[in-house]
């Protein structure tokens, strides 16, 4: 007997949902330095051209194949031919494998979140946070032990993520309907309080100032795809599982533009907020704002407090309103990830959802217990770089191939703009049949060729090959097994 399938109980929530998991961390700590470093304002350009011809193509794929076939990820490219389950499951094992590392990222906020109270992170705060907080080895050969205050916020986040997802889609649309609009207002405030700042302007001319000469360097565009594509939440397996849980008949092409532009808005609005203060904190510290830019978890958990530091009031206050803003973003994504692999253990394996719920939170917390040690910092860069860059891109370049050459990308047309409140043209079939798969493959070449000659961060060969390569074979070979094992499917 099929497991029942959970319904969305109103098309609001259903994009609430879909847009929370889509807007996260990268939403804050990467898109503003990848356009800075891209052309600037001009970076705006091929971010548009990214997002209609792969973004937004590849969202209105995955929701019309969730819809479609009813099921999670290999569930529903193995209704397309039995042999695709492992694109299903690759998909699915990015999703779990980061989901182990973010978690830990949310533990970090978490804990930062109560040490902005007092700003514990005194006056040297990139000190504080690689000495005092992470207490960080010599390099990834010395794991160093385990940082317990970190392993403890991390179960902590655990435990909220658990209890997200306790009832399936019965709670995740309730928390969706809080997690998602407070960010929102949260980062509206960053933004009005960020431009009022001494400073701001010149730190929003670095952030928009467009450099059109840019356009002309292949390595730009390459970017903006990238930024479209992993900012999306597309190819972890989560959009086809979100959709399959839409009533049948439902909207695809206007939630997929609705998901996909409010992503995007989101991203936009964080450059003001995160390069007003940049620019206030080049002028107070006297120096130029390049400066002081940064990308990632030194962003977040370095350059901001420093900010904080020098607010000239309410510095607990806004400190404690950013990491909280951190952990409302987070959230969503990280239940989402989780929702996702539950529901392909499920469609499987046909266990309860209270079992797969507790296996998978369980699993994926011993497994990222690596991530909690001194030297967990290099090892979570790492395979962050190489499941991002390699095994997400070729999800995303698997499912182009399969639904526009296999499936038919007329075929699936037909089905979305039948259910659809406006219908898409053929221009959707030359994206998902040229265009995007052209874009990946000459992004996954690229980037293997600049790993192959020049490594990665300056790591050694071994680390590299063991936590990148070694990640990649470990994802593949798992989504191989899985698909070949004998489940309970049934149709």
């Amino acid at each position: 007997m099929a497991v029942q399938r959970d319904t969305w109980r109103s098309r609001p929530v259903f994009i609430m949902a879909a847009i929370g998991s889509a807007v996260g961390l990268g939403n804050i700590w990467r898109f503003p330095y990848v356009a800075y470093a891209n052309g600037g304002g001009a970076f705006i350009i091929p971010y548009l051209v990214a997002l209609f011809t792969a973004g937004i193509p590849l969202m209105i794929l995955e929701f019309g194949l969730g819809s479609m076939m009813r099921g999670s990820a290999p569930v529903s490219l193995a209704r397309i031919k039995k042999g695709y389950e492992w694109i299903g499951w690759l998909a699915i094992l990015v999703g779990f494998l980061v989901i182990v590392y973010y978690a830990v990222i949310m533990g970090w906020a978490l804990v930062y979140f109560v040490y902005s109270l007092d700003l514990s992170w005194g006056k040297d705060p990139a000190n504080f946070f690689n000495q005092s907080f992470l207490n960080l080895s010599s390099g990834p050969h010395e794991l160093g032990g385990i940082r317990w205050p970190i392993l403890g916020a991390a179960v902590l986040c655990w435990l909220t993520i658990y209890f997200s997802i306790f009832r399936g889609v019965k709670t995740v649309g309730k928390i969706v309907m809080w997690t998602v609009p407070v960010p929102i207002i949260l980062l509206l405030v960053f933004v009005v309080r960020g431009l009022t700042l001494p400073g701001a302007m010149e730190g929003l001319r670095y952030y928009l100032t467009p450099d059109l000469t840019a356009l002309y360097n292949p390595q730009v565009w390459l970017a903006a795809y990238g930024q479209i594509f992993f900012s999306l939440s597309i190819g972890f397996g989560v959009m086809i599982t979100y959709a399959s849980y839409l009533p049948k008949g439902s909207d695809i092409v206007n939630n997929a533009f609705i998901t996909s532009l409010g992503n995007c808005g989101f991203s936009f609005l964080s450059g003001l907020a995160v390069f007003s203060v940049l620019g206030y904190l080049a002028q107070a510290s006297n120096v130029a704002v390049e400066k002081v830019v940064a990308s990632g978890p030194s962003l977040a958990f370095v350059t901001y407090p420093a900010a904080i530091n020098l607010l000239p009031f309410g510095a607990r206050v806004f400190g404690a309103l950013f990491f909280l803003l951190l952990l409302t973003l987070a959230i969503d994504s990280a239940f989402s990830l989780v929702e996702a692999t539950v529901a392909s253990v499920r469609d499987k394996w046909k266990i309860t959802r209270g079992k797969a719920n507790l296996v998978v939170c369980f699993v994926a917390l011993v497994f990222g217990i690596i991530y909690t040690t001194r030297g967990g910092l290099f090892w979570l860069d790492i395979v962050d770089h190489f499941l991002n860059n390699f095994v997400l891109v070729l999800v995303g370049l698997a499912e182009c191939l399969v639904i526009g050459y296999v499936f038919g990308a007329r075929r699936m047309r037909s089905f979305v703009n039948e259910v659809s409140d406006f219908t898409i043209g053929v221009w959707w079939d030359i994206c998902i049949k040229f265009i995007t798969p052209a874009i990946l493959g000459i992004s996954l070449v690229w980037v293997l060729i600049q790993r192959i000659t020049g490594g990665y961060e300056g790591y050694p060969g071994w680390a590299v090959l063991l936590g990148g390569g070694g990640i990649v074979v470990l994802a593949v070979t798992l989504a191989l097994l899985f698909s070949a094992s004998r489940g309970k499917e049934s149709d």
